[in-house]
């Protein structure tokens, strides 16, 4: 990380869902580089990564809402804000579903927010704003790539969708630093969700239970270790900021492989050595049955390429799920 961390050196740098799980590790790794980080926290979650590891005593915290538009502009103005990374967002598909609402408040309110502010504010260089597959919707050409329309359906993909295009918007009209990921499924170490596939399926098999799949086990989706998400936001903060060009542009980050829910789980039980077999629900609805995405962009343009394995990823999942409920290897 040496280059890099040269140039987050003292920078002014503003993270939104600092207590999400790629926040988390965005900021641990923004610390260690010697950033001057100012996080956005709304709820209190003292489970969360950046709380448990101490980390919230190494940054700047604001308490407050990403859809409090005059708390933002204070916090880049006040706080000198170089680079904002926006994470902040509903991200749990079900919840969406239950409550499309507070979901469209949070991630389409929240975006243009956050956007807005950072167009008043001149001292902002870059923002790199977290979009997700999601918001390419059900398409039937496989993989997306960035030309892929967006064009989602269900709640949760159509906030992304809208997040998605208004970030191009103020990229194009504005001529706004601000850049676009979208990721594949992530994972790893500090994802609280437990309805979440691969943390309800590490949890259920160090407690000796039988693991859940909500789905039939047949979709597939493309799994993105979350310490693989937070060096691509390094870079791409990095790179928006010296690279005007870029703005506007999305970049999806992928390690290219197509992976189904029993596939995944089975996987993880078999680097567990466990005998369990999975409990199949096959109650999912409003879901996307396939997906997966070409990084190509990302490779030839940033020269991208991910650190870890799917089963590494996994790997370093698991010892972390170990620790943080304190079981044996």
């Amino acid at each position: 990380m040496g280059l890099v961390a040269e140039w987050w050196r003292d920078r002014p740098v503003f993270v939104t869902g600092a207590t999400g799980l790629v926040g988390g590790w965005l900021v641990e790794s923004l610390a260690a580089a010697g950033a001057d980080v100012v996080c956005l926290v709304r709820d209190w979650l003292p489970q969360s990564e950046i709380s448990r590891r101490g980390l919230l005593e190494r940054v700047k915290v604001v308490r407050g809402d990403i859809c409090d538009r005059a708390l933002m502009e204070r916090v880049l103005g006040e706080y000198e804000i170089h680079t904002v990374f926006h994470l902040a967002a509903q991200t749990i598909v079900g919840i969406a579903n239950r409550n499309p609402v507070s979901t469209f408040e949070s991630n389409i309110t929240g975006t243009w927010n956050v956007l807005e502010a950072c167009r008043r504010s001149p001292a902002v260089r870059a923002i790199v704003l977290a979009s997700s597959d999601k918001a390419y919707g059900d398409q039937k050409q496989l993989p997306y790539s960035e030309d892929t329309p967006l064009q989602g359906t269900h709640p949760y993909d159509v906030s992304k969708s809208c997040a998605d295009l208004i970030a191009q918007t103020y990229g194009i009209t504005y001529q706004s630093p601000v850049v676009v990921t979208r990721c594949g499924n992530f994972y790893g170490g500090g994802d609280l969700n437990w309805n979440r596939i691969v943390p309800g399926t590490i949890r259920s098999v160090l407690r000796g239970e039988r693991p859940v799949i909500r789905s039939d086990g047949q979709f597939v989706r493309d799994y993105f270790y979350v310490e693989d998400g937070a060096a691509a936001y390094l870079l791409l903060g990095e790179r928006a900021a010296n690279e005007p060009q870029l703005h506007g542009m999305a970049f999806n980050f992928s390690n290219e492989i197509q992976v189904t829910v029993s596939e995944l789980v089975e996987k993880i039980l078999k680097l567990m050595d466990s005998t369990l077999k999975p409990v199949v629900r096959n109650e999912a609805s409003n879901e996307i049955r396939h997906q997966y995405l070409s990084a190509a962009r990302s490779r030839s343009t940033l020269g991208w390429h991910p650190l870890f394995t799917l089963d590494e990823g996994l790997r370093r999942t698991i010892a972390w799920y170990r620790e943080f409920l304190e079981l044996p290897a």
